[in-house]
């Protein structure tokens, strides 16, 4: 899911009056970012500084930092509810509150300032976002299919028994992704001219950043992000010890102590309040539609359809106390497989019509919305040849770029060719894979980041997740006709989906990247590199932390049979659950389930077509988001809907009580509270392994069965 971002402010002179104005003034004064051309290249402004040094060691390092901040807190964010965010804006604004004070103290002279030092433009900071979107990046495998193949059973006991394996699938998947996106620049941005909304904005907020009112903006939204950040990391990591009074309100166990005996379903069925910062900023980040769809998911599957299965006999809970009338509705996995159809609980039950409807949805909207593109494509630009190949300068050609600045050919073939060596070779000796699947593999993740990138450059949302559920159903199909067994079978479909899904994510972002380069006029070559560099970090810091939550939160790989734990991951629940059904001799789906999911998925399509072709695109905000309906399906925590619909309202108060407050600090605030809270969760993780958390000295008051719930 991506970010709305707030309108950003535009230079408005260069005289020392205007370098005065304030903050207040220039908003208002400035034109909007919904009024400037994002097709093309900016204007070339003939007061900006002439950058000679686009491509540092400070800019790549201070990105690459700024990135493994946002990807820890995505690898937080994805295991909690599969939302991750971009590191762009975040990376261009703390980039440019970090290297501009930095460059102007430390002298150009002597190691550090050649390292550190020298004057910073907005070309550069455009270096160091693609190094913090390349080392944010790959944390959709650690949150989806790789943690999925430890809960079936697939590899080792622990994740820092395979570190090995880990750090091939998660490298085969970043450079494959990073190479093969290079000649798509010219076809989707330059051609097809995709808008790329956060990328787009991304570009905007540092052209503004470097503005000669930039710097008192930068400065305010650089601090407001700075203190909500902090405040919300010492927020975060105090609530561990304390959780049941300043995090999680258990609104229906309080109400069972008091009397209330008949409450206490409140409780059992997760609707309780949980002041998470991250999921109110990512309401804010959202907007209404996403937000309230997926509350609405969360009020039919768990208020609605899980209370109604328990009632006439379709669905059962476990008892998880043997002193209070507490119950479970949320286990996953069961020992004798029959208990999937003959016993199901409510979470699996809801599981299967959540993932149609988000596949049915995803396929339906990509499909629609790419019909008029196949139909305008002439002939020429059906000819793979055309997108690769190499073209003099024209005049008339509104890319500009200088062919010396643009990724020799050479690079990325030669770039691309081995990735696809290794990443054959490390799927052949570590995942019984033969040459054919693993190209298969490769080939799947090439079509789907097509979609994934028209779906971004149009809508700013990344499909890539539910649409590679698709290399699943390949995938199955070959293990079936194989006559696998069934542990290789699932082994063969989530290695597959981990390199299909992985790279097409990797693709997605890294083009997103290059738009924004394309419109500051960035050299694609610096760039490149910049994404090269993160990538190698994002490979490793990735499987890092993935190995730091497992540690700490076991129940992440585990499930215990109650289903309850600290970290929802339903993107895991929903690969395994497709690797088990296609893996199966018969379907594990309960038929009620099935034929709801059908019925859910059939309404999802009509919606679709609906909106593409009958209801007026002004009334689009109104039409519920089935994709975000089917997450409240998968997410059992109703909380964090709970979170996003706060988040998105006090967004509408703010913009209609204070529209240049909310301009100026919107994302600032937004993406402080994300982070904030996300790098809070790793630090607790980190507690948690030397002995020190709130389960040894934090106090249960308020937790349900007097048992501590941090």
């Amino acid at each position: 899911m991506s970010a709305e971002v707030a309108p950003i402010h535009r230079q408005t002179g260069s005289s020392p009056t205007n370098e005065k104005i304030s903050a207040v003034e220039e908003v208002m004064e400035a034109s909007t970012f919904e009024e400037t051309d994002i097709s093309r290249p900016f204007p070339v402004d003939p007061n900006e500084m002439v950058e000679t040094h686009q491509l540092t060691v400070r800019a790549v390092f201070v990105g690459c930092v700024l990135g493994a901040i946002v990807g820890a807190s995505n690898i937080y964010l994805g295991l909690k509810t599969g939302f991750t965010f971009g590191p762009q804006l975040f990376g261009a604004i703390f980039g440019f509150a970090i290297l501009k004070p930095l460059s102007r103290m430390i002298p150009e002279s002597g190691l550090l300032g050649k390292l550190m030092g020298g004057p910073f433009g907005p070309k550069e900071n455009c270096t160091v976002q693609s190094a913090a979107t390349a080392s944010g990046g790959l944390g959709i495998l650690f949150v989806s299919a790789i943690p999925a193949m430890y809960r079936l059973g697939l590899l080792s006991e622990f994740p820092q028994q395979d570190v090995g394996k880990l750090i091939a699938l998660a490298a085969s998947a970043g450079f494959f992704g990073v190479f093969f996106v290079i000649p798509l620049r010219r076809y989707y941005i330059v051609h097809q001219k995709l808008i790329f909304p956060t990328p787009a904005a991304t570009a905007y907020t540092i052209r503004s950043l470097h503005s000669n009112v930039g710097a008192i903006v930068a400065r305010k939204k650089s601090l407001c992000l700075l203190y909500t950040f902090v405040t919300t990391f010492v927020y975060k990591v105090i609530t561990n010890y304390a959780p049941a009074i300043i995090f999680d309100w258990h609104i229906g166990w309080t109400l069972y102590r008091l009397g209330f005996t008949s409450i206490i379903s409140l409780e059992n069925y997760g609707w309780y309040i949980e002041f998470t910062p991250a999921f109110f900023g990512a309401g804010m980040l959202s907007g209404n539609n996403a937000s309230w769809s997926f509350f609405l998911g969360s009020v039919l599957a768990w208020g609605i359809i899980a209370p109604s299965l328990v009632k006439n006999g379709l669905a059962f809970g476990v008892e998880i106390s043997d002193e209070y009338p507490l119950v479970s509705y949320q286990a996953l996995s069961f020992k004798d497989p029959s208990l999937y159809v003959a016993h199901p609980s409510p979470r699996y039950w809801l599981l299967w019509p959540g993932v149609m409807v988000m596949l049915l949805y995803s396929f339906s909207d990509i499909i629609l919305t790419a019909l008029p593109l196949v139909t305008s494509l002439s002939k020429d630009s059906l000819k793979p040849a055309s997108w690769f190949r190499r073209q003099e300068l024209d005049p008339e050609d509104e890319d500009q770029t200088p062919m010396e600045d643009r990724v020799p050919t050479l690079w990325w073939t030669v770039g691309l060719f081995l990735s696809i060596i290794m990443c054959c070779a490390i799927l052949a000796t570590l995942f019984s894979m033969n040459v054919g699947e693993a190209l298969l593999a490769l080939i799947l993740g090439f079509f789907f980041s097509f979609i994934g990138v028209q779906s971004a450059g149009q809508t700013d949302v990344n499909p890539v997740t539910t649409v590679a559920k698709a290399s699943q159903l390949i995938f199955g199909g070959i293990g079936k006709g194989a006559h696998l067994a069934m542990h290789p079978s699932q082994m063969l479909n989530l290695s597959a989906g981990v390199i299909a899904g992985g790279s097409a994510a990797q693709a997605c972002d890294m083009t997103g990247d290059l738009k924004t380069g394309y419109l500051l006029r960035a050299k694609p070559r610096n760039q490149f590199v910049a994404q090269l560099c993160g990538a190698v970090v994002a490979i490793f810091l990735i499987t890092g932390l993935f190995i730091l939550f497992s540690k700490a939160s076991p129940c992440i790989l585990y499930l215990p049979d109650s289903g309850i734990c600290k970290y929802a991951a339903p993107s895991v629940a929903a690969w395994a659950a497709v690797a088990v059904a296609v893996s199966s001799p018969k379907l594990p789906v309960p038929a009620s389930s099935g034929y709801t999911a059908i019925a859910l998925g059939i309404a999802s399509v009509i919606t679709v077509v609906a909106k593409h072709y009958w209801i007026p695109k002004k009334y689009h905000g109104y039409i519920p988001n089935w994709n975000a309906i089917g997450l409240g399906f998968v997410v059992p925590q109703v909380f964090y809907s709970i979170a996003m619909v706060a988040g998105c309202t006090f967004n509408v108060l703010w913009r209609r009580s204070n529209p240049v407050g909310f301009d100026m600090y919107m994302f600032a605030v937004a993406a402080g509270l994300v982070a904030g809270e996300g790098l809070g969760g790793v630090f607790q993780a980190l507690l948690a392994i030397i002995g020190v958390d709130g389960s040894k000295y934090g106090t249960a008051i308020g937790c349900p069965g007097l048992e501590f719930c941090g």
